[in-house]
């Protein structure tokens, strides 16, 4: 009963915060939970979600190129800007995070932190007018501070 409770507490927050892509992704876990669909689905989801959800947000990305919106030559031009090459070393980076974070939350088993992940996701939403889809990116931050606070340490 507490993972519903705390799925509902999560869709509350969400809607107050106005994270409305965390409210639907809560809201639909307690709905097959509730009808016990939770033991077919959940299994899917935990398995393929990522990689199907990462399909899906890549594909939206690319829209434009297969589209036609974007051409060859403003390809080109975007990659002799200084914007076009500092979005090339910021994707790197942030690729490069995103990947630790996934490592991180999945791997190595720290999902613990996924609370802590949706309230800050929740209230920059709320607050800053943000958009809740960096969690692996989150994490990959952590995991440098947390090296970065080891190397301290010792």
């Amino acid at each position: 009963m507490s993972a519903n409770i705390i799925l509902l507490l999560i869709v509350a927050a969400a809607l107050f915060g106005k994270a409305n892509t965390v409210a639907i992704a809560a809201g639909v876990l307690l709905i097959l939970k509730l009808m016990g669909l939770d033991r077919y689905t959940y299994p899917f989801i935990e398995k393929n979600g990522i990689t199907y959800g990462i399909i899906i947000l890549i594909a939206a990305i690319l829209l434009p190129i297969a589209n036609g919106t974007i051409t060859v030559d403003s390809i080109k031009n975007i990659f002799v800007s200084w914007i076009g090459i500092a979005a090339l070393v910021l994707s790197f980076i942030t690729t490069y995070l995103s990947g630790q974070g996934l490592d991180f939350l999945t791997t190595l088993g720290h999902s613990e932190v996924m609370p802590s992940l949706i309230i800050g996701a929740v209230i920059a939403a709320s607050l800053l007018n943000g958009l809740p889809v960096g969690p692996f990116i989150t994490c990959g931050l952590l995991v440098v501070l947390m090296q970065i606070v080891e190397i301290f340490k010792n």
